[in-house]
Protein backbone atom coordinates (compact mmCIF):
# COMPACT_ATOMS: atom_id res chain seq x y z
CA UNK A 1 0.00 0.00 0.00
CA UNK A 2 2.63 2.91 1.34
CA UNK A 3 4.65 1.93 -2.41
CA UNK A 4 1.08 2.19 -4.42
CA UNK A 5 0.63 5.73 -2.36
CA UNK A 6 4.28 6.54 -3.09
CA UNK A 7 3.73 6.28 -6.93
CA UNK A 8 0.47 8.21 -6.98
CA UNK A 9 2.53 10.91 -5.21
CA UNK A 10 4.97 10.73 -8.01
CA UNK A 11 2.50 11.23 -10.82
CA UNK A 12 0.67 14.24 -9.18
CA UNK A 13 1.24 17.33 -10.78
CA UNK A 14 3.98 19.85 -9.68
CA UNK A 15 3.41 23.09 -8.42
CA UNK A 16 5.82 25.50 -6.93
CA UNK A 17 4.82 28.34 -4.49
CA UNK A 18 5.87 32.43 -5.24
CA UNK A 19 6.00 35.61 -2.53
CA UNK A 20 6.32 38.68 -3.52
CA UNK A 21 6.50 41.91 -1.27
CA UNK A 22 9.34 44.12 0.79
CA UNK A 23 10.33 41.34 3.33
CA UNK A 24 11.72 44.67 5.26
CA UNK A 25 11.78 42.79 7.68
CA UNK A 26 11.03 39.06 6.78
CA UNK A 27 8.92 38.05 9.46
CA UNK A 28 7.87 34.63 10.25
CA UNK A 29 4.71 34.67 9.06
CA UNK A 30 5.86 35.24 5.55
CA UNK A 31 7.03 31.87 5.59
CA UNK A 32 4.58 29.96 7.46
CA UNK A 33 2.79 30.96 4.59
CA UNK A 34 4.54 28.49 2.32
CA UNK A 35 4.44 25.63 4.60
CA UNK A 36 0.52 25.93 5.67
CA UNK A 37 0.00 26.57 1.55
CA UNK A 38 2.42 23.39 0.97
CA UNK A 39 0.04 21.60 3.90
CA UNK A 40 -2.96 21.84 1.88
CA UNK A 41 -2.09 20.60 -1.39
CA UNK A 42 -0.29 17.38 0.37
CA UNK A 43 -3.28 16.47 2.77
CA UNK A 44 -5.47 17.22 -0.45
CA UNK A 45 -3.26 14.74 -2.16
CA UNK A 46 -3.97 17.10 -5.42
CA UNK A 47 -0.43 18.13 -5.95
CA UNK A 48 3.31 17.59 -5.75
CA UNK A 49 5.03 20.90 -4.01
CA UNK A 50 8.41 20.95 -4.86
CA UNK A 51 9.95 24.72 -4.56
CA UNK A 52 9.28 27.74 -2.27
CA UNK A 53 10.85 31.26 -3.92
CA UNK A 54 10.71 34.84 -1.85
CA UNK A 55 10.71 37.38 -3.98
CA UNK A 56 12.41 40.95 -2.83
CA UNK A 57 10.69 44.24 -4.53
CA UNK A 58 12.64 46.76 -6.30
CA UNK A 59 14.71 49.62 -4.36
CA UNK A 60 12.44 52.11 -6.44
CA UNK A 61 9.29 50.93 -4.68
CA UNK A 62 10.17 53.65 -2.76
CA UNK A 63 8.21 53.39 0.41
CA UNK A 64 8.88 53.69 4.17
CA UNK A 65 10.97 51.19 5.84
CA UNK A 66 11.45 49.71 2.67
CA UNK A 67 15.63 48.54 3.70
CA UNK A 68 18.33 48.50 0.44
CA UNK A 69 17.89 45.79 -1.72
CA UNK A 70 21.16 44.26 -0.37
CA UNK A 71 19.82 44.11 3.12
CA UNK A 72 16.64 42.80 2.62
CA UNK A 73 17.98 39.67 0.52
CA UNK A 74 20.26 39.03 3.00
CA UNK A 75 17.76 39.35 5.99
CA UNK A 76 15.79 36.74 3.30
CA UNK A 77 19.06 34.44 3.13
CA UNK A 78 19.19 34.01 6.53
CA UNK A 79 15.99 33.68 7.62
CA UNK A 80 15.32 30.48 4.98
CA UNK A 81 18.63 29.10 6.01
CA UNK A 82 16.72 26.41 8.26
CA UNK A 83 14.37 25.69 5.00
CA UNK A 84 15.36 22.68 2.61
CA UNK A 85 12.52 24.13 -0.04
CA UNK A 86 11.95 28.14 0.61
CA UNK A 87 14.52 29.73 -1.46
CA UNK A 88 15.68 33.63 -2.23
CA UNK A 89 15.56 34.98 -5.93
CA UNK A 90 17.40 38.37 -6.50
CA UNK A 91 16.28 38.52 -10.26
CA UNK A 92 13.36 41.06 -9.07
CA UNK A 93 16.25 43.60 -7.20
CA UNK A 94 18.44 43.66 -9.93
CA UNK A 95 16.51 44.91 -12.67
CA UNK A 96 16.76 49.06 -13.33
CA UNK A 97 13.36 49.67 -12.25
CA UNK A 98 10.52 48.55 -9.93
CA UNK A 99 8.79 44.93 -12.29
CA UNK A 100 4.89 44.46 -11.86
CA UNK A 101 4.17 41.22 -10.03
CA UNK A 102 3.00 39.91 -13.06
CA UNK A 103 6.26 39.93 -14.84
CA UNK A 104 8.05 38.73 -11.98
CA UNK A 105 5.50 36.05 -12.02
CA UNK A 106 6.17 35.41 -15.73
CA UNK A 107 10.00 35.30 -15.46
CA UNK A 108 10.36 32.95 -13.44
CA UNK A 109 7.87 30.46 -14.89
CA UNK A 110 9.39 31.25 -18.13
CA UNK A 111 13.44 30.20 -16.36
CA UNK A 112 11.61 26.97 -15.40
CA UNK A 113 10.18 25.86 -18.68
CA UNK A 114 13.26 26.78 -20.17
CA UNK A 115 15.63 25.07 -17.51
CA UNK A 116 12.88 21.58 -18.11
CA UNK A 117 12.71 21.96 -21.73
CA UNK A 118 16.54 22.39 -22.83
CA UNK A 119 18.77 19.39 -23.21
CA UNK A 120 21.60 19.90 -21.31
CA UNK A 121 20.19 20.89 -18.10
CA UNK A 122 21.34 24.52 -18.43
CA UNK A 123 18.49 26.58 -19.37
CA UNK A 124 19.05 29.87 -19.01
CA UNK A 125 22.08 29.83 -16.96
CA UNK A 126 23.45 32.88 -15.21
CA UNK A 127 26.55 34.53 -17.05
CA UNK A 128 29.05 33.11 -14.88
CA UNK A 129 27.21 29.76 -16.37
CA UNK A 130 25.73 28.50 -12.68
CA UNK A 131 21.88 28.42 -11.83
CA UNK A 132 19.95 30.67 -9.99
CA UNK A 133 20.08 29.72 -6.24
CA UNK A 134 15.97 29.84 -6.45
CA UNK A 135 14.98 26.93 -8.89
CA UNK A 136 14.33 23.67 -6.53
CA UNK A 137 16.59 20.93 -6.28
CA UNK A 138 14.54 18.47 -7.86
CA UNK A 139 13.10 19.97 -10.47
CA UNK A 140 14.51 17.67 -13.07
CA UNK A 141 13.41 14.60 -11.70
CA UNK A 142 10.99 14.43 -13.82
CA UNK A 143 10.31 16.34 -17.05
CA UNK A 144 6.52 17.58 -16.83
CA UNK A 145 5.85 20.81 -16.30
CA UNK A 146 6.05 22.70 -12.89
CA UNK A 147 2.94 25.29 -12.26
CA UNK A 148 4.15 28.68 -10.53
CA UNK A 149 1.47 29.85 -8.42
CA UNK A 150 1.64 33.51 -6.59
CA UNK A 151 1.28 32.57 -2.34
CA UNK A 152 -0.19 35.71 -0.76
CA UNK A 153 -2.16 36.93 2.22
CA UNK A 154 -6.10 37.73 1.96
CA UNK A 155 -5.22 41.71 2.35
CA UNK A 156 -3.41 41.47 -1.38
CA UNK A 157 -6.29 39.72 -2.51
CA UNK A 158 -8.32 42.67 -1.44
CA UNK A 159 -6.05 45.00 -2.97
CA UNK A 160 -7.18 43.86 -6.25
CA UNK A 161 -10.45 46.22 -5.79
CA UNK A 162 -8.17 49.71 -5.33
CA UNK A 163 -8.99 51.90 -7.99
CA UNK A 164 -5.88 52.18 -10.23
CA UNK A 165 -3.57 49.98 -7.88
CA UNK A 166 -3.46 46.73 -10.23
CA UNK A 167 -4.81 46.48 -14.31
CA UNK A 168 -7.31 44.17 -14.95
CA UNK A 169 -5.02 42.46 -17.54
CA UNK A 170 -1.97 42.12 -14.80
CA UNK A 171 -5.04 40.60 -12.49
CA UNK A 172 -6.50 38.31 -15.54
CA UNK A 173 -3.04 37.17 -16.55
CA UNK A 174 -2.07 35.98 -13.07
CA UNK A 175 -5.29 34.22 -11.60
CA UNK A 176 -6.15 32.61 -15.19
CA UNK A 177 -2.27 31.48 -16.11
CA UNK A 178 -0.50 31.25 -12.70
CA UNK A 179 -3.20 31.06 -9.89
CA UNK A 180 -3.25 32.07 -6.32
CA UNK A 181 -2.85 30.55 -3.34
CA UNK A 182 -4.48 32.73 -0.66
CA UNK A 183 -3.80 32.46 2.77
CA UNK A 184 -6.64 33.83 4.92
CA UNK A 185 -7.57 34.83 8.54
CA UNK A 186 -9.84 32.68 10.57
CA UNK A 187 -13.49 34.76 10.12
CA UNK A 188 -12.45 36.42 7.32
CA UNK A 189 -14.96 36.35 4.24
CA UNK A 190 -12.42 36.30 0.93
CA UNK A 191 -15.70 34.20 -0.79
CA UNK A 192 -17.27 37.06 -0.93
CA UNK A 193 -14.60 39.10 -2.27
CA UNK A 194 -14.13 36.89 -4.62
CA UNK A 195 -18.31 37.08 -5.59
CA UNK A 196 -18.20 40.79 -6.31
CA UNK A 197 -14.90 40.83 -8.74
CA UNK A 198 -15.92 39.51 -12.36
CA UNK A 199 -12.54 38.65 -12.99
CA UNK A 200 -11.82 36.51 -9.42
CA UNK A 201 -15.38 34.72 -10.12
CA UNK A 202 -14.43 34.12 -13.82
CA UNK A 203 -11.26 31.99 -12.55
CA UNK A 204 -12.70 31.00 -9.24
CA UNK A 205 -11.25 27.40 -10.17
CA UNK A 206 -7.41 28.60 -9.80
CA UNK A 207 -7.74 30.60 -6.66
CA UNK A 208 -7.27 28.42 -3.37
CA UNK A 209 -8.00 29.54 -0.39
CA UNK A 210 -6.56 28.33 3.04
CA UNK A 211 -7.63 29.67 6.28
CA UNK A 212 -4.39 29.46 9.15
CA UNK A 213 -6.05 28.22 12.32
CA UNK A 214 -3.32 29.86 13.97
CA UNK A 215 -3.34 33.53 13.10
CA UNK A 216 0.00 35.76 13.49
CA UNK A 217 -0.62 39.03 13.75
CA UNK A 218 3.35 40.19 13.75
CA UNK A 219 3.88 42.29 10.58
CA UNK A 220 7.18 44.15 9.04
CA UNK A 221 5.34 47.32 10.02
CA UNK A 222 4.88 46.39 13.80
CA UNK A 223 8.55 45.32 14.23
CA UNK A 224 10.10 48.22 12.52
CA UNK A 225 7.94 50.11 14.54
CA UNK A 226 8.89 48.51 17.86
CA UNK A 227 12.96 48.74 16.75
CA UNK A 228 12.31 52.01 16.31
CA UNK A 229 11.07 52.67 19.92
CA UNK A 230 13.90 51.01 21.46
CA UNK A 231 11.62 48.10 22.22
CA UNK A 232 12.31 44.59 21.80
CA UNK A 233 11.46 42.15 19.08
CA UNK A 234 12.84 39.18 20.37
CA UNK A 235 11.01 36.02 19.47
CA UNK A 236 9.14 37.98 16.92
CA UNK A 237 11.27 37.48 14.05
CA UNK A 238 14.23 35.14 13.29
CA UNK A 239 17.87 35.49 15.89
CA UNK A 240 19.68 35.97 12.94
CA UNK A 241 17.71 38.45 11.09
CA UNK A 242 17.66 40.75 14.41
CA UNK A 243 21.36 40.12 14.66
CA UNK A 244 21.68 41.31 11.22
CA UNK A 245 19.26 44.42 11.47
CA UNK A 246 21.18 45.09 14.84
CA UNK A 247 24.82 45.40 13.11
CA UNK A 248 23.78 46.97 10.21
CA UNK A 249 21.41 49.69 12.23
CA UNK A 250 18.11 49.05 9.94
CA UNK A 251 15.12 50.38 10.68
CA UNK A 252 16.09 53.42 13.14
CA UNK A 253 16.63 50.84 15.22
CA UNK A 254 17.11 52.45 18.88
CA UNK A 255 18.49 48.99 21.73
CA UNK A 256 20.06 49.08 24.72
CA UNK A 257 20.88 45.10 23.29
CA UNK A 258 23.56 46.20 20.55
CA UNK A 259 26.69 44.62 21.59
CA UNK A 260 30.11 43.21 20.53
CA UNK A 261 30.31 40.96 23.03
CA UNK A 262 31.38 37.66 21.90
CA UNK A 263 28.40 35.32 19.90
CA UNK A 264 28.29 32.14 18.80
CA UNK A 265 29.74 31.48 14.91
CA UNK A 266 26.57 31.26 13.51
CA UNK A 267 25.64 34.85 14.13
CA UNK A 268 29.34 36.21 13.43
CA UNK A 269 28.67 38.24 9.85
CA UNK A 270 30.74 38.52 7.05
CA UNK A 271 32.40 41.97 7.73
CA UNK A 272 33.50 42.83 4.11
CA UNK A 273 29.55 42.43 3.23
CA UNK A 274 28.62 45.12 5.83
CA UNK A 275 30.90 47.36 4.66
CA UNK A 276 29.78 46.98 1.13
CA UNK A 277 26.34 47.50 2.43
CA UNK A 278 27.71 50.60 4.09
CA UNK A 279 29.29 52.32 0.41
CA UNK A 280 25.90 51.61 -1.27
CA UNK A 281 23.72 53.66 1.38
CA UNK A 282 23.98 57.03 -0.27
CA UNK A 283 21.85 54.96 -2.66
CA UNK A 284 19.08 54.35 -1.01
CA UNK A 285 15.44 56.21 -1.56
CA UNK A 286 13.77 58.16 0.94
CA UNK A 287 11.55 56.23 3.39
CA UNK A 288 7.48 56.73 3.23
CA UNK A 289 4.64 54.69 5.54
CA UNK A 290 4.39 51.05 3.38
CA UNK A 291 2.88 47.60 4.16
CA UNK A 292 3.22 44.41 1.53
CA UNK A 293 -0.06 45.24 -0.38
CA UNK A 294 1.15 49.07 -1.18
CA UNK A 295 1.88 50.04 -4.64
CA UNK A 296 4.61 52.63 -5.64
CA UNK A 297 3.33 56.25 -7.00
CA UNK A 298 1.42 56.67 -9.61
CA UNK A 299 4.80 58.14 -11.43
CA UNK A 300 6.73 54.86 -10.82
CA UNK A 301 3.84 53.00 -12.76
CA UNK A 302 3.78 55.03 -15.69
CA UNK A 303 7.53 54.59 -16.24
CA UNK A 304 6.99 50.97 -15.28
CA UNK A 305 4.55 50.46 -17.70
CA UNK A 306 6.54 51.07 -20.73
CA UNK A 307 9.36 48.83 -20.35
CA UNK A 308 7.34 45.84 -19.21
CA UNK A 309 6.49 43.33 -22.12
CA UNK A 310 2.92 41.33 -21.64
CA UNK A 311 2.43 38.41 -23.71
CA UNK A 312 2.86 37.89 -27.24
CA UNK A 313 4.52 41.27 -27.19
CA UNK A 314 7.76 42.03 -29.34
CA UNK A 315 10.38 43.50 -27.22
CA UNK A 316 12.74 45.52 -28.77
CA UNK A 317 15.53 43.12 -27.48
CA UNK A 318 14.18 39.98 -28.07
CA UNK A 319 11.87 37.74 -30.53
CA UNK A 320 8.20 37.28 -30.01
CA UNK A 321 7.25 34.07 -27.83
CA UNK A 322 4.06 32.65 -28.16
CA UNK A 323 1.97 31.40 -25.27
CA UNK A 324 0.85 27.43 -26.09
CA UNK A 325 -0.93 27.07 -22.26
CA UNK A 326 -0.85 27.83 -18.73
CA UNK A 327 2.22 28.39 -16.85
CA UNK A 328 4.19 28.92 -20.66
CA UNK A 329 4.94 32.20 -19.98
CA UNK A 330 6.78 35.06 -21.96
CA UNK A 331 10.30 36.10 -20.74
CA UNK A 332 10.66 39.32 -19.29
CA UNK A 333 13.90 41.16 -20.55
CA UNK A 334 14.37 44.19 -18.84
CA UNK A 335 18.47 44.94 -18.44
CA UNK A 336 20.70 46.06 -21.15
CA UNK A 337 24.84 45.19 -20.57
CA UNK A 338 26.19 48.35 -18.44
CA UNK A 339 22.83 47.40 -16.27
CA UNK A 340 23.89 43.17 -15.84
CA UNK A 341 27.48 44.71 -15.09
CA UNK A 342 26.18 46.10 -12.20
CA UNK A 343 23.41 43.63 -10.92
CA UNK A 344 26.36 41.30 -11.03
CA UNK A 345 27.89 43.03 -8.50
CA UNK A 346 25.17 43.68 -6.16
CA UNK A 347 24.89 39.67 -6.60
CA UNK A 348 28.19 39.34 -5.16
CA UNK A 349 27.12 41.71 -2.18
CA UNK A 350 24.41 39.53 -1.67
CA UNK A 351 26.13 36.05 -1.60
CA UNK A 352 28.81 37.25 0.83
CA UNK A 353 26.43 36.95 3.54
CA UNK A 354 28.04 34.11 5.71
CA UNK A 355 25.32 31.72 6.65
Amino acid sequence: MSAFMEETKCLLPRIAFIACGCFSPPTPMHLRMFEIARDHFEMQGTHKVVGGIISPTHDSYAKKGLASSLDRCAMVKLAVQSSNWIRLSDWEVHQNQWMRTQSVLQYHQNFMNNYLNSASGAGDAEPNGSLPGWLPFSLRERTDPVHLKLLCGADLLESFAVPGLWADADIEDIVANHGLVVITRCGSNPEKFIFESDILTKYKRNITLITNWVPNEVSSTLVRRLLSRGQSVKYLIDDLVLEYIKRQRLFNVKSKYITDAVRPNHLIFNHAYTDNNKNAASTLISEQNMDESDSPSPQLLQQATSRVFCCGDTSPRGPKLLRVGPGQAVQVITMQSDEKSESQAKKQKIAQVQL
